[in-house]
């Protein structure tokens, strides 16, 4: 795992500043509801005199976040106020988003770290709680795909689905609760999918049932970990224009398919994926947990 440069551990004070530096831009305060001062702010655990939709002060983790969904909401995050660090298995994608975010006047430092190697995670999430004095949100987006037909996958891709879409979610889930409890509570926020949801539109049994499993394992830890004031939620994205899902695009029969499934004829884009993160990850959620929200232009109310 990268070492967090000395200038991305923040002080109170440096979080101050920045808070002061997004607002004075102007794109903070055009895009969330702000108090004046705290003592406007309702008791629910709000930070940094804001309310709604904002992290102010917040520290949120996001696995896969070096494209894609991860990406996305990583920049979403950052936007609305928190420090976030991008965590991605590809340490160049991790450190070009966190650029990214930094270029735009956010704060972010990058987490280079195999989700699905036990040992690693707990360096990371140790590593980002000891030098950001503990964080607030975690993001499960990383995922991987193999698009075959049930009887022709292998159990070695079977379980390489497995291993990243479902155990690593597990695996990151508890190592971040162990911290959140610690630190008096925290919000999670899976990736799912309407897939998880649905016999989906094509072969991809190893996906879909991996995708299942998210959705109940957020209920099952939503109950567990509730008395400890920790919120699991999960967002069911349809079908989104990703790297991941780039074959479906390009192709036109398949891609016919997915719009004949679609009401609203749209298809959300990944800014739509991070701003229900966003809320599910937010004080707008303080009541909310267990919960899957599809965003999914309608899909899966036919």
């Amino acid at each position: 795992m990268d070492v967090l440069a000395p200038e991305a551990r923040l002080t109170d004070a440096a979080r101050r500043v920045a808070r002061v530096l997004r607002k004075e831009n102007g794109r903070t305060a055009a895009m969330f509801e702000l108090c004046q001062n705290e003592s406007e702010a309702p008791d629910r655990g709000i930070r940094g005199g804001q309310v709604l939709f904002a992290l102010n002060g917040k520290v949120a983790v996001v696995t896969g976040g070096g494209r894609g969904l991860g990406a996305a909401i990583a920049d979403t995050f950052a936007r609305a106020g928190a420090s976030v660090a991008v965590m991605d298995l590809a340490g160049e994608r991790a450190r070009a988003v966190t650029e990214n975010i930094r270029t735009a006047g956010g704060l972010a430092r990058a987490v280079h770290c195999d989700v699905t190697d036990e040992a690693a995670v707990r360096e990371a999430f140790a590593t980002i709680d000891r030098e950001l004095g503990g964080f607030d949100v975690l993001v499960n987006s990383a995922g991987t795909a193999v698009r075959k037909a049930s009887t022709e996958v292998s159990l070695e891709e079977w379980q390489r689905v497995l291993d990243v879409n479902l155990t690593a979610l597990f695996v990151c889930c508890r190592t971040a609760a162990r911290y959140m409890k610690a630190h008096g509570g925290g919000a999670i926020v899976n990736l799912a999918s309407i897939m998880g949801l649905s016999g989906g539109l094509y072969p991809n049994a190893s996906y879909q049932a991996s995708k299942g499993a998210v959705v109940n394992l957020t209920r099952t830890l939503a109950l567990e970990w509730a008395a400890d004031n920790i919120r699991v939620n999960a967002v069911a994205p349809t079908f989104v224009r990703t790297d991941l899902t780039a074959p479906i695009f390009s192709n036109p029969q398949m891609l016919e398919n997915v719009m004949a499934h679609t009401p609203l004829g749209r298809l959300p884009e990944p800014d739509d994926v991070a701003a229900a993160a966003l809320y599910l990850a937010s004080p707008a959620a303080h009541c909310v947990t267990g919960i899957v929200l599809p965003v999914d232009s309608g899909y899966l109310a036919r």
